[in-house]
């Protein structure tokens, strides 16, 4: 059989995570240091490879329910090699050291079951704490895959540039960075898009870091909201108004 397909055979590696192609993930397993991918996200594997449901703590279940972020995760254990991607989205593998990461929860792919992650909220400019905007915390040492619709930016933040992005286009920052909700508009109409512009909140990135931006302010199809909806009125991430509550840190 010929075919031009063979040009997009088994790229081989010695690295533990490589990418297929902008948009598929080979992770190799070797009977140690299990991964956790996302749900469904396997397209393929070889060898003795084994898939269990990754089983989530109270604190995850309270963290979930009332926030809508977390991660539905299954550990890959075993001897042998697994594909992954998730709607053809492109795929970042990032090395996550002692400063850790935020990163929202929709765009994680796989990571190091080494690595630890908890939900924490973004405070508000106007008190309002966790605005409808919930991230993922990731600390420890080892490696995440990302996931962005189309090709992202990576936007480097220095003390004297701080960095504006919106909230529904942002997908991770450094832990390193102190960050603000806020809409640029009066306090009577923060509610309210930035008048007749289509712009609502926004995310206000300062201190030494990084922040990755995707060129999409949608989720990927599987949550993306069509129509109406607090996502689609304010601007305000996947969780819109919902997140009014008090304290920064679920566990």
């Amino acid at each position: 059989m010929q075919s031009p397909l063979f040009a997009h055979a088994d790229v081989q590696s010695q690295e533990r995570y490589t990418l297929q192609n902008p948009q598929m993930l080979r992770v190799t397993l070797e009977g140690h240091d299990d991964i956790l991918a996302r749900k469904g996200a396997m397209v393929a594997y070889q060898g003795l490879v084994e898939f269990d449901g990754e089983i989530q703590s109270s604190g995850e279940r309270r963290a979930r329910a009332h926030t809508g972020e977390g991660l539905d995760l299954m550990r890959c254990h075993g001897q042998g090699t697994v594909y992954l991607a998730n709607l053809a989205q492109y795929i970042h593998v990032v090395e996550v050291e002692q400063d850790g990461l935020t990163v929202d929860s929709s765009y994680v792919l796989a990571l190091d079951s080494s690595l630890s992650y908890q939900v924490v909220a973004v405070d508000s400019q106007y008190g309002i704490s966790g605005s409808g905007k919930y991230q993922l915390n990731i600390t420890g040492r080892g490696k995440v895959a990302l996931m962005t619709s189309g090709q992202p930016l990576m936007i480097q933040v220095t003390p004297d540039k701080y960095v504006n992005v919106d909230s529904d286009a942002i997908v991770a920052w450094s832990n390193s960075l102190r960050v603000q909700m806020q809409a640029q508009t009066h306090s009577s109409g923060v509610w309210r898009r930035r008048g007749n512009t289509g712009e609502g909140w926004e995310l206000s990135f300062m201190g030494q870091g990084y922040a990755l931006v995707q060129p999409s302010e949608l989720l990927p199809p599987q949550n993306a909201e069509i129509g109406g909806g607090l996502r689609a009125q304010y601007g305000m991430g996947q969780q819109g108004a919902r997140g009014q509550n008090q304290g920064n840190v679920w566990s």
